[in-house]
């Protein structure tokens, strides 16, 4: 039986069948509903109980083409996983790439679609292995042993951040960028093997195992903990379950159309809910643990404390009326030139530092440049292994001051010979009072540029080159009077960038090598 998809009401059914998998009988449900503020639903759901199919597809854009993309999406997808040729790797990829360049090639002939697409995350079960195709900001959910895991990343720049743990699930869901993705299914023409198109993932699923998709419509507004909490309390019930997470999506506002799939082992409820009241009682325990222990310590040692804090209070006095000129540095302090590992330096108005070129001189290897909102008039030369993070993507921008009478051409922000190294939202910003021949360069080295504006360079607004292990990614090059982005040598990783109004767009192999200095 299939699941139907596309009605604009709320839908769920759950199917009881043998699915061709060492995990016995897997049930299913999904359920699938418009939300509360929007007319369309634009979210699609199919299952397939027989072949062991769940896909959930979430439209993306004006008017009918959001849901267009959807259906397309979905036809196409199907259309190839109900031929059970090829290994189910393969079968996943063509069928992604299937829905992927239709959507791409509508969207050309028909101005009304335009830019639509989608985001979708399907997982087939076969032989007690699921294998996941995934694009786009939906999700994967294995539920084992008490614990809900996200198993797919979110291809946005705000998923990244949450990933990396930059942003608390709360700040991520909160976030006004939290919709943006960069990776989309019909946004541009792609092959089967295009690495950084489709994730792709391939685990066991146990008799003791679920599994569980869902559109960002429930995970925008429904944490984590609360979805597990939901799963624990109906694991028995996998209709009920489903609605109830379409229903914890509505009462938090259902600002979106939400869509859920579900698939469990015939052991899975016993077990999750046994595993999880173990777990949440140990970690009861220890916190009693620790405020008992806590409590007795003190209860039986305040008076050696107080009598020692007496006693070492009168010797710091005496040493000081004794030796006032010789006494060190008081006890806990920091040398503030030496920060240990993986700091947090703040960087603008009112912070500790006050230009990057000054945190990047205390920074260490694993620590974080964390930039507040202003323009910064200065050249960059990022450091090994530190990170350079925009507080407010979007709001932090380099504005190098002009070059002095014959100086290297001017590069705001350079990553040389260096082995790691992350730029995340920031924006470099070439003109009249900042004259840049180079956005930013990248010689010699690994470095993930991400969500980077560059705009203004008179020769190339991000040059990469000899930089087979750095990465551009979700970065908009665009009004630069040079190139958009040029690449001399092993080329690296660039993904879903947007290049406009360059003076010669597009990627440009072998540039002329551009200079740079500090």
């Amino acid at each position: 039986m299939t699941l139907p998809s596309g009605a604009n009401g709320s839908i769920s059914l759950v199917l009881d069948e043998r699915a061709a998998t060492r995990s016995g009988t897997l049930r299913f449900a999904g359920a699938t509903h418009p939300g509360l503020m929007r007319e369309r639903n634009e979210d699609r759901l199919h299952i397939d109980a027989e072949r062991g199919l769940l896909v959930v597809v979430d439209g993306m854009g004006g008017a009918a083409a959001g849901e267009v993309a959807a259906e397309t999406a979905l036809a196409q997808l199907v259309e190839r996983l109900e031929r059970p040729t090829g290994t189910p790797e393969d079968r996943v990829r063509e069928a992604i790439v299937s829905a992927n360049n239709h959507i791409a090639r509508l969207g050309r002939q028909n101005p009304a679609w335009e830019g639509m697409g989608c985001v979708l995350t399907l997982a087939l079960v076969e032989k007690g292995v699921v294998t996941v195709g995934h694009v786009g900001d939906s999700r994967l959910y294995r539920l084992r042993d008490g614990t809900l895991e996200k198993v797919t990343h979110d291809h946005s720049p705000i998923g990244m951040r949450e990933d990396l743990g930059e942003l608390s699930e709360d700040d991520a869901m909160h976030h006004p960028r939290r919709n943006e993705v960069y990776r989309a299914v019909g946004a541009q023409l792609h092959g089967p093997r295009d690495e950084e198109f489709i994730e792709l993932l391939r685990f066991p699923l146990t008799r003791e195992d679920a599994i569980l998709l869902c559109s960002d419509g429930l995970t925008d507004l429904v944490p984590s903990s609360e979805i597990e909490r939901v799963a624990a309390d109906h694991a028995n019930d996998e209709r009920t379950l489903v609605q109830t997470l379409i229903d914890s999506a509505n009462a938090a506002g259902g600002k979106d159309n939400v869509t859920v799939a579900f698939a469990a082992g015939d052991r899975f409820a016993q077990n999750f809910v046994r595993a999880r009241r173990r777990r949440l009682a140990e970690v009861g325990d220890a916190a009693r643990a620790q405020r008992a222990s806590s409590k007795g310590f003190w209860g039986r040692r305040s008076t050696f404390f107080v009598l020692g804090a007496l006693v070492g209070l009168g010797a710091y006095a005496a040493f000081q009326l004794l030796e006032p000129r010789t006494r060190p540095a008081a006890l806990g302090t920091v040398d503030a030139g030496q920060p240990p590992a993986q700091a947090r330096h703040e960087v603008g108005p009112g912070r500790a530092f006050h230009t990057i070129t000054d945190a990047l001189a205390a920074a260490r290897a694993g620590d974080t440049i964390a930039v507040h909102p202003g323009r910064y008039r200065e050249q960059v030369r990022l450091e090994d292994g530190v990170t350079l993070l925009a507080v407010s993507p979007g709001r932090a921008i380099i504005e190098p001051p002009p070059p002095a009478d014959g100086a290297s051409p001017v590069a705001a922000l350079v990553a040389e010979g260096i082995g790691a190294g992350r730029v995340t939202g920031l924006v470099i910003a070439g003109g009249a009072e900042a004259p840049i021949d180079y956005g930013i360069v990248v010689r010699r080295s690994t470095v993930s540029i991400e969500n980077v504006e560059v705009r203004g360079a008179k020769v190339a607004g991000v040059s990469l080159e000899d930089a087979p292990g750095s990465a551009l990614i979700a970065s908009w090059v665009h009004d630069n009077p040079g190139a958009g982005i040029v690449v001399r040598g092993a080329k690296p990783l660039l993904v879903q960038n947007r290049e406009s109004g360059n003076g010669r767009d597009g990627v440009v192999d072998s540039p002329p090598r551009p200079g740079g200095r500090r």
